[in-house]
């Protein structure tokens, strides 16, 4: 499985951005996906996370309300949906996959590139 992660940007405060992450290869319908953020000078933090063919989602505590993470399967696709973006949303967004439900990184045994967010107060 290899993951493609795009739709970063700069943005203002108060903006909307969306990210997307292209699965190749197959994907189990127990899959779990999500996406995951490394603040500048920080340690990587748990954002969101989906079944890849479930409607179960679970979100950092500092997103709930204002993130969607959804899944396209025809598409092999997950969108992470921000809006309200604060600066402190800034960051570089990973999405990866796994197969147990966990917002601890090391769980999850594939990993996109990354894409930088950057929202400008």
């Amino acid at each position: 499985v290899q993951l493609q992660a795009s739709g970063g940007g700069l943005v203002q405060a108060g903006g909307s951005l969306r990210l997307s992450c292209v699965a190749s290869g197959r994907l189990y319908s127990s899959a779990v996906m999500a996406w995951f953020r490394q603040p500048p000078g920080k340690e990587r933090e748990f954002v969101a996370l989906t079944r890849w063919r479930r409607d179960s989602t679970l979100y950092a505590g500092s997103v709930k309300g204002r993130f969607t993470i959804s899944r396209a399967s025809a598409q092999n696709t997950v969108y992470l949906q921000m809006n309200s973006l604060k600066p402190e949303d800034s960051g570089v967004y990973y999405c990866a996959r796994g197969i147990q439900w966990s917002i601890q990184g090391d769980e999850y045994n594939y990993w996109g590139q990354g894409t930088l967010v950057t929202v400008s107060s």
